[in-house]
């Protein structure tokens, strides 16, 4: 009986080992859940390529647009999970969508295996070049005073500026108005027309226009100053730390990954967003390295999940 189990074990190991080494053996699809040309669809073909370099197979890039990346969560969670499907998405398909979308056809606390965030990026309070208000001090002195009166705009209800709004009226206790557009191209539009008074922006979006003059940065969600806008007072810093929010991009696979393929996407990854002839460019446009382990990762996305169900619940947001 020990020669047996000996045997069985030997035998095991080995059938491991070859798992590990074969894995890539054939294309690996990252699943995208949102249109070409996006944050997420760049990060997913920047990594993907250096991936491509790094171990020997084909990366593809493949776009599953709708209902906010629930439609191109769901069928992540429908793929096997063997490595060959990889779920590369915003914060929205993993922690706002859900409570958003009645059945979305899939639970991100339960169907994935969180691999890492790649990066985040935070937003920034912008008001037009314009606007008669000169500081955070006033624009919240003003809301205060003139409640339900001051335009926010957003790129569609859920959106991450959206949500950032609805975290800052909460924890300051004013009151604004809400205008979503259908995407942020619109909603900058407007806002540098004058047509809505403000917006939390992604840097990555609002940078191009405050570098030319066309926006006023008033506060950014960031820990700690940004390097590219180094004369923006962090919400933290204005009083109000509970407005500390990062949009991010991250990898996952659906539940079941193999731990040695989640290693070795993992340190790929890591790999290719600190590669020299990558990192500099996300930190210029305003990303942030994460690279975060699976574990933290699990950790920080069921944090993410919970705090962003209590602003949806509190501000009865729908995805209408």
């Amino acid at each position: 009986m020990r020669k047996i189990l000996a045997t069985l074990a030997l035998g095991l190991a080995a059938t491991a080992g070859v798992h590990a080494q074969a894995w890539p053996a054939k294309p690996v699809t990252l699943l995208v859940p949102f249109p070409p040309g996006g944050s997420t669809d760049m990060i997913a073909r920047t990594v993907g390529a250096k991936l491509q370099e790094r171990l020997g197979a084909t990366f593809i890039v493949d776009n599953k647009a709708g209902a906010g990346g629930t439609v191109g969560a769901a069928q992540a969670k429908r793929a096997a999970p063997d490595g060959y499907t990889v779920f590369v998405s915003s914060l929205g398909p993993f922690v706002i969508g859900p409570h958003l979308i009645k059945n979305a056809g899939y639970d991100p606390l339960k169907d994935f295996d969180y691999i890492t965030v790649a990066v985040q990026a935070p937003n920034v309070l912008a008001v037009p070049a314009g606007s008669p208000h000169k500081s955070f001090a006033e624009l919240l002195a003003f809301i205060k005073a003139h409640p339900g009166k001051m335009m926010f705009a957003s790129a569609g209800n859920g959106t991450s500026d959206h949500l950032t709004a609805e975290l800052f009226w909460q924890e300051t206790g004013t009151q604004a108005v809400h205008v979503p557009y259908k995407g942020g191209a619109p909603a900058m539009q407007d806002l540098l027309a004058g047509t809505v008074d403000a917006s939390f922006m992604n840097i990555n979006t609002g940078l191009p226009n405050i570098k030319a003059g066309k926006l006023r940065p008033l506060a950014i969600t960031s820990a700690r100053r940004s390097p590219l806008l180094p004369e923006v007072p962090t919400m933290d810093e204005l009083g109000f730390k509970g407005v500390t929010v990062y949009s991010w991009q991250a990898f996952a696979a659906p539940k079941g990954l193999p731990g040695d393929i989640k290693a070795r996407l993992h340190e790929g990854i890591v790999a290719a967003l600190n590669d020299p002839a990558v990192k500099p460019k996300l930190l210029d446009l305003g990303f942030e390295i994460s690279g975060n382990t699976p574990d933290q990762f699990t950790a920080f996305q069921a944090a993410e999940f919970a705090r962003w169900k209590k602003v949806i619940e509190v501000g009865k947001i729908s995805a209408d």
